[in-house]
């Protein structure tokens, strides 16, 4: 029996474990930057299992790592990332695993990225004598707040020994249990936050010429910068600039001084992010200095866009297709703006991440990602550990630059 009819038939009696394992950090899930116990449970399973690990990383954040034990291959170093903070959200209380933390919940699938990187590393330390190179575990805190993938690379996680791929998943209710969606280059956008600030000069709303009034020139603002996105970004391309908040005057008889306004830039491309980055404080500052007061804009960088590697996209495809089968691999028609911070590690090596099937209409698992109502069809658990397996053994087998 070949060594992936093997894991197949462990994987799969591996299932009880991993729905169990799924259901203890589903009834205790926790914020971001404040993930003691996830870390505590995921450090014991590694103990468990003689995983040996780092930690602390980047706050609540651990790396584990395994060497292959066949001596007379090279093999390389793949990192998978497993994301491990919840939601502020009341989850629907209904199920027997319901979150035991009020006003927290597991609402983006994060139990089951832990549950299916702990699968993969159980399988891989079993068979370790059956590869070579180095495997890394990436159990990352704040995804959904600050991000942690950042201080995690600053902390050192892509080095000693070198990172050569990286891979990740994220489970997606948009498509059945069973399925899976992948896509080429540009999957996620930057996200980018825009604070605007417009300075005019208070009177009486009875006298309008003896100040400058900040809320007409927010409004020139507001007008200018909705056309840059129809008027200056190509329809075939993607961009969002979304201003969310607006705040502005004291009473309804005096021009107001000063607006402050707040909102989100999405682009999925560096060029693209930069031009409207430029194009942002240009248009602040000259609308406003034409009105006979001042601008100033200030975007605080985001997440950067995620763009998987197209050759990694295609051993994914390939894995894949010999576990599912051709017909139940999806292309992603077009990038998604929301955002996702594994685009760190993309940047500092080649990789892919690609989505996982979760839902169940015939049990009613249909609920989005983020509402209180969201659930997973457990079955994918196990899928998502073969996958990942089998395209960390095939990356680990190749030596790094055979992908070009």
């Amino acid at each position: 029996m070949s060594l992936e009819e093997r894991l197949q038939e462990e994987i799969a009696a591996m299932e009880p474990e991993l729905i169990a394992i799924r259901r203890q950090f589903h009834r205790h899930p926790e914020l971001g930057e404040a993930e003691e116990t996830t870390s505590r449970m995921i450090r014991d399973y590694l103990e468990k299992w003689e995983i040996p690990y780092q930690y602390p990383v980047a706050g609540n954040g651990i790396v584990a790592l395994l060497s292959g034990e066949r001596a007379e291959d090279a093999g390389s170093t793949v990192a998978l990332r497993a994301d491990i903070d919840a939601l502020p959200l009341t989850e629907d209380p209904g199920r027997p695993y319901c979150s035991l933390n009020p006003g927290v919940m597991h609402a983006c699938g994060h139990d089951a990225h832990i549950t299916i990187a702990l699968g993969v590393a159980k399988i891989l330390k079993a068979h370790a004598g059956e590869w070579s190179g180095c495997m890394k575990f990436f159990f990352q805190p704040a995804e959904e707040t600050v991000g942690g993938a950042e201080p995690m690379i600053r902390e050192g996680c892509m080095e000693n020994p070198h990172v050569d791929y990286v891979i990740g998943l994220h489970v997606m209710p948009t498509w059945e249990a069973g399925e899976v969606e992948y896509r080429y280059g540009k999957l996620n956008a930057s996200t980018d936050e825009i604070h605007i600030r417009i300075l005019g000069k208070g009177c009486h709303g009875a006298y309008p010429d003896t100040g400058t009034d900040a809320i007409v020139m927010a409004g020139a603002v507001i007008e200018s910068l909705q056309s840059l996105v129809s008027r200056n970004i190509s329809p075939l391309n993607q961009a969002v600039l979304t201003l969310g908040t607006i705040h502005g005057g004291t009473a309804g008889n005096i021009i107001a001084g000063q607006v402050d306004m707040t909102g989100t830039l999405r682009t999925t491309d560096p060029a693209t992010r930069q031009f409207c980055w430029d194009a942002i404080t240009r248009i602040t500052e000259h609308t406003c200095l034409a009105y006979g007061g001042r601008g100033e804009a200030e975007i605080t960088p985001g997440y950067a866009a995620l763009i998987n590697t197209p050759e990694m996209v295609d051993l994914l495809v390939e894995t894949a297709s010999a576990v599912v089968g051709p017909a139940h691999l999806h292309p992603k028609e077009a990038p998604s703006l929301g955002g996702e911070d594994f685009s760190f590690f993309l940047e500092k090596a080649p990789g892919v991440f690609w989505h996982l099937g979760c839902a169940c209409r015939e049990k009613g698992i249909t609920a989005p990602l983020h509402s209180a109502q969201f659930d997973i069809d457990e079955s994918c658990l196990k899928l998502g550990v073969r996958i990942q397996t089998l395209l960390a053994l095939r990356l680990l087998s190749r030596l790094p630059g055979q992908e070009k």
